[in-house]
């Protein structure tokens, strides 16, 4: 559904964006992640042709970028960090103009309003005006207009922000549920957000694409080895010592804050559960948990990009 290739994007001698390629499927959300200044908006403006590459192609829906811009936005949605909204309108009128430019039959207007309404949670404020309403409303109001036309693809950018918490997961699970029927890239700086929303994530630093992959994946890219807690009811002094002998065991060390609690490292290549578990019966130590311990997305983001940077 979305093709960029060799995307590149140079202001005087320095590329904002440089060499970045990806292809993202029908029905996918792509979680776009990055510290400041890393690419992101400048990569989504070139895929709504916003502005052009200075190398490269990007294709949406099978139309180019560049040979066909008005189809690509007849099949784009987009939610750009500061929403286009005219402050001085009414929510409803405003949303019937939106449909209007963006070419919605006359006799579906309304019909297509009232969804983008009910669907973004707009009924109390849809007589308001919108320079009065709350900044989480005016972003509500900001996604209402980039689903309108019913595109085949969403670009959202920070759609979130300025939302309360109850907002934030309203939003959460209409994004959601756009997956099947829509493509959806979301960019956003919380992290939370793609582990919640997203089937995969883009990580481009400095213009580059440092990865992407699903979040299963990029957990275990650069993992050489694997953490295990461990629980146990009568703990001996032997329990350090019989667990590093165990074959593929690196490291044991003592969880000073939890009563008989202990965390195992060993080889990336094996899995030691059955032996650890195995050992703790034998033992009579009394095995109450035993669990994979996996980095956070924050975790992996940062060794990414400290990795790239290297």
């Amino acid at each position: 559904m979305i093709e960029a290739n060799g995307l590149s994007k140079v202001y005087g001698a320095r590329a904002v964006v440089d060499g970045v390629t990806f292809s993202v499927g029908k029905g996918e959300i792509l979680g776009f992640l990055g510290p400041n200044g890393a690419g992101k908006t400048t990569t989504m403006r070139i895929l709504t042709g916003f502005v052009p590459p200075t190398r490269g192609t990007a294709r949406v829906a099978g139309f180019d970028v560049l040979r066909d811009p008005i189809e690509v936005k007849r099949r784009i949605g987009y939610l750009p960090e500061h929403p286009p909204l005219y402050r001085e309108m009414l929510v409803r009128p405003y949303l019937n103009f939106v449909a209007t430019i963006r070419g919605v039959p006359r006799r579906d207007i309304k019909s297509r309003v009232d969804r983008a309404i009910e669907r973004c949670g707009l009924g109390q404020v849809a007589g308001r005006l919108i320079g009065l309403l709350s900044k989480g409303y005016q972003q509500r109001v900001g996604l209402a207009q980039a689903i309108l036309h019913e595109p085949e693809v969403l670009i959202l950018d920070e759609p979130t922000v300025g939302l309360d918490p109850s907002q934030i997961r309203d939003i959460r699970a209409l994004i959601k549920g756009f997956a099947g029927d829509h493509t959806v890239i979301l960019s956003t700086h919380i992290l939370a957000e793609v582990t919640m929303t997203c089937t995969r994530v883009l990580i481009i630093n400095e213009g580059r694409i440092a990865a992407q992959d699903s979040l299963e994946a990029l957990a275990a890219r650069g993992e050489k080895t694997r953490r295990i807690a461990l629980r146990l009811a009568r703990p001996t002094d032997a329990v350090e010592p019989r667990l590093r002998g165990l074959p593929g065991v690196l490291a044991v060390t003592r969880d000073p804050g939890g009563d008989g609690a202990w965390l195992v490292e060993s080889d990336g290549a094996r899995d030691v559960r059955e032996e650890i578990a195995a050992l703790a019966v034998g033992q009579g130590w009394g095995l109450l948990e035993m669990r994979p311990l996996t980095l956070s997305l924050e975790e992996i983001f940062i060794r990414i990009i400290r990795g790239e940077a290297a």
